[in-house]
């Protein structure tokens, strides 16, 4: 049992995605009405929470190993209750609720909305294992804004879960079936994030397409797009993330009809083989996801593009990466996460045959992102001498006197100036273009 003090503090780790991120900060909002305090020192706190990420076993290694020094501390003295959260408790909460004896709390993502009973419980000495999923009718997407929400950008989740199956993809089985989020919570989430100061939202989910469509009455994607953009305050909307097959025309139509979505998408594809998308389950094909991409366009002729790529996936040949490699150049996509195929406990391509040996996989990784830097050096560079709008995020994390933010197509861009400018739209004049960002000057 953890002896109560006057302050409680607790520290989150968190590995993954966009979702994970967004669900620590909904547990920090939580634990705040508990009487917690977050801190940035581990051995600070009496609570430790590890949000765990189960995508790639990258992931899951640095969950371990952030696991073992949190143990260490808590064996050499410190009064601390350690949790694990996220895809990998969901997925592995067995398996790890026995090996970590040490380990207090064991819960999916479907325990973060009822964090401050379950960490209670572990508090009193209770070790806790919990995965089981919520009941879907009334699913209880939490209000509470996380308290650190007040920078210039913020995410709003619009749905859990995702009913897709794709082979390689461990999701559906972490974080359980689709369910969308009331439109009229998100509405309200939005506007009290912009009453925080917060001007760019990022609408998130596994599938935002298919937002609403399993629900009577409820908005489609596209419609919350608008009503999104309707609210005062909201300058820049994003999403993420995407899925080919069901990018409608009305999304697409919302390009051309609303201002302050951006001109950037992330649209993952992963692989520019038909037969690769097959296997995958992806339920498209290259041609379908060319006539997104030109339709997109034709409504935003200055949308920047950037996807996801697996390469060295079971049955990949040659020709099959190649395509992919042909699809790269095709799109000129700006940026994109590119990964070796890593297989997951669970997944039906477990029984696909005809790995790719892990040195092939890494030549083609090699291939492909080396290509990537190319495209998205070009696209930076053509910025130069152009005068773009910025929305100011912060200072640079190296130049002192320097801030940075982006453009609508989602470049950063580098320039001197104060911190009195944060959250405006300053127009900048670029005049260098890297891999990675850009550097300009102010157009005063």
């Amino acid at each position: 049992m953890v002896e109560e003090s006057a302050e409680r503090k607790v520290y989150f780790k968190t590995f993954g995605c966009q979702m994970n991120e967004y669900d620590t900060g909904k547990m920090h909002a939580q634990l705040l009405r508990d009487g917690w305090a977050v801190t940035t020192d581990p051995a600070d706190a009496q609570l430790i929470v590890v949000n765990t990420c189960s995508i790639r076993e990258k992931a899951v290694d640095k969950m371990h190993s952030a696991l073992g020094e949190y143990r260490r501390m808590k064996r050499e003295g410190q009064d601390v209750v350690i949790g694990i959260a996220g895809c990998v408790a969901q997925e592995r909460g067995d398996e790890l609720y026995k090996k970590y004896r040490d380990v207090d709390l064991v819960f999916g993502p479907d325990g973060v909305p009822q964090i401050g009973k379950l960490v209670a419980e572990a508090r009193q000495g209770r070790r806790v294992l919990d995965t089981e999923f919520l009941d879907l009718e009334n699913y209880p997407f939490i209000q509470d804004i996380d308290p650190s929400a007040h920078g210039v950008g913020s995410f709003v989740t619009i749905q859990k879960g995702c009913d897709n199956k794709c082979t390689f993809c461990i999701v559906p089985y972490t974080r359980g079936v689709e369910v969308s989020r009331p439109h009229q919570e998100i509405l309200e989430e939005v506007r009290g994030l912009v009453a925080r100061g917060v001007r760019e939202i990022t609408l998130i989910g596994q599938n935002v397409n298919s937002y609403g469509l399993k629900v009577d009455g409820e908005l489609t994607f596209a419609q919350l797009l608008y009503a999104v953009a309707e609210v005062p305050g909201v300058d820049r909307i994003r999403y993420t993330t995407s899925h080919p097959r069901d990018m409608g025309d009305d999304v697409v139509q919302a390009y051309r009809d609303l201002p302050n979505l951006t001109s950037h998408l992330h649209l993952p594809v992963q692989s520019g083989s038909n037969k690769v998308l097959r296997r995958m389950k992806r339920y498209y094909t290259r041609e379908r996801y060319m006539r997104v991409v030109d339709a997109l366009r034709e409504a935003r002729p200055d949308i920047a593009l950037s996807t996801d790529f697996i390469v060295g996936f079971n049955d990949e040949f040659e020709e099959d990466f190649e395509a992919t490699m042909s699809l790269l150049n095709e799109v000129g996509f700006v940026g994109s996460f590119s990964f070796k195929y890593s297989p997951r406990p669970g997944t039906p391509a477990l029984k696909i045959r005809n790995p790719v040996t892990p040195e092939e996989a890494s030549r083609r990784l090699t291939v492909l992102q080396d290509r990537q830097r190319e495209l998205s050096t070009d696209f930076n560079r053509s910025h130069e001498g152009r005068v773009v709008e910025v929305l100011v995020e912060g200072p640079s994390r190296h130049d002192e006197g320097v801030i940075c933010g982006r453009t609508s197509s989602n470049v950063m861009v580098n320039f001197p100036g104060d911190a009195s400018l944060i959250g405006s739209m300053v127009d900048v004049r670029v005049t260098r273009g890297f891999t990675h960002s850009c550097r300009g000057e102010r157009v005063v």
